[in-house]
């Protein structure tokens, strides 16, 4: 639906036009404070919201917006209840900016205020944020730091090392994270900076990925920097039974029940190398018809694949070692995963290619911020990667530098807070 937000109408001036529908609640991280619902009767906010509350966190099945901003963060605190707290006004603090509303009222002079302002006027942009639990919320180096360790859930495993990792520590790990996606770049990156902000004392930021061109026409697939389309065999979110088949976790996820996992992984495209190969080729690397989508051999996208179909010389009309054969569920045990990737700019770094003819020298620093959500990475991105890490044409492209998996728990409900049943139960 369009923006219609009127131009010229900051979120500020809304806010004090409304001040009495809204019983002048602001959020200043007080416990318990409930931020008013959103506003979809307003008009101004009409069509932008991505509600908070909800029996699962947004940000998962929600139709991918047009910017990422996702950051890991260390817990830098050795109290439980300071932890607590924290997840407490994150929530708080991220029911009120998907609503489009500042952190705060007016502000004294003499202190710091509680809202930068960069996103004032832009309105709530889709803006979601999504919360996740690595694996350090429940131990390090053995220790369990907050008494939680005996309720770490058995899929939050450490992922195993894969064939061609080249992780690097200051883009893998964290014992917290939270993806900040919206229709604006400033206000993901607003968002994701103050939950930062919040977190002061409590949690320091590990690492961080900024991403962009995943959000296009309803219903048309992304294409990422390679230019192929990404996420064809992804599940249908409209499905629920598929939705519980692969996404949400079940009764045995306990705490984690009407959760996901979530899998984020930046990896590096070597763009020099990439373009410079054929388009018969690139598309033998892939699987697929660049242009459409379809199977190589077939004619619509989202069409089976025939693994079966063989040329004129028996050979399979789609590689063994293809990217689309090698992750498609018929060979991967009914497997998928949904992924909601982005694609990412770091200008250029000085690189070493990992294949031949393994050139170094300044090259684009860009390639996909993958981030794959499924009920259990055990049968899901471990299951369909572990032969692609091996196998995969696209590998002589593509190295994945960072790995982070997290355990996002189910929605907060009004007034509770994201991952209160871990700490509740």
């Amino acid at each position: 639906m369009a923006n219609t937000t009127h131009k010229g109408a900051s979120r500020r001036g809304f806010l004090g036009a409304a001040a009495g529908t809204l019983g002048g609640a602001v959020f200043a991280g007080a416990a318990g404070a409930t931020p008013p619902a959103p506003m979809h009767g307003y008009g101004l906010l009409t069509g932008q919201i991505e509600p908070f509350h909800g029996p699962h966190q947004a940000g998962i099945t929600t139709p991918a917006q047009k910017h990422l901003y996702f950051a890991a963060f260390d817990i830098i605190t050795d109290k439980r209840a300071e932890v607590e707290s924290l997840l407490r006004r994150w929530s708080e603090a991220a029911a009120r900016m998907t609503a489009g509303l500042p952190l705060a009222g007016e502000e004294a002079v003499d202190q710091a205020p509680l809202d930068s302002s960069e996103a004032d006027g832009l309105g709530p942009q889709r803006l979601t944020l999504t919360i996740g639990f690595g694996a350090g919320l429940f131990s390090r180096d053995g220790t369990d730091r907050f008494g939680l360790a005996a309720r770490r859930p058995e899929a939050l495993i450490d992922l195993p090392h894969f064939n061609g990792d080249q992780l690097l520590p200051e883009k893998t790990g964290g014992d917290l994270c939270v993806q900040a996606c919206a229709d604006n770049a400033q206000v993901a990156m607003h968002a994701a900076r103050h939950l930062a902000r919040i977190g002061y004392g409590v949690v320091q930021m590990r690492w961080a990925q900024a991403g962009f061109g995943s959000g296009g026409k309803p219903g048309v697939t992304p294409r990422n920097l390679m230019g192929f389309k990404d996420g064809t065999m992804n599940p249908d979110v409209r499905d629920p039974a598929a939705m519980v088949r692969h996404v949400w976790v079940g009764d045995e996820g306990g705490w984690m029940k009407g959760g996901s996992y979530l899998v984020a992984r930046p990896i590096r495209i070597s763009l020099e190398h990439w373009d410079r190969m054929k388009l018969a080729f690139q598309e033998q690397v892939v699987g697929r018809h660049k242009a459409s989508g379809a199977p190589l051999g077939g004619k619509a996208e989202f069409e089976p694949l025939d693994l079966d179909a063989t040329d004129a010389d028996g050979n399979p009309l789609i590689p063994e070692n293809s990217h689309a054969r090698l992750g498609a569920p018929q060979i991967n045990d009914g497997t998928q995963i949904l992924r909601r990737a982005y694609s990412y700019d770091n200008g250029v770094a000085h690189i070493a290619e990992r294949w031949p003819p393994w050139r170094q020298g300044m090259m684009m620093d860009a390639g996909l911020m993958f981030l794959a959500w499924q009920r259990d990475p055990r049968t899901g991105f471990v299951r369909i990667f572990e032969n692609m890490a091996k196998f995969d044409m696209m590998n002589q492209f593509v190295t994945h530098i960072g790995s982070g998996l997290f355990a996002c728990p189910p929605g907060a409900a009004p007034g509770g807070f994201v991952g209160e049943g871990l700490f509740r139960t």
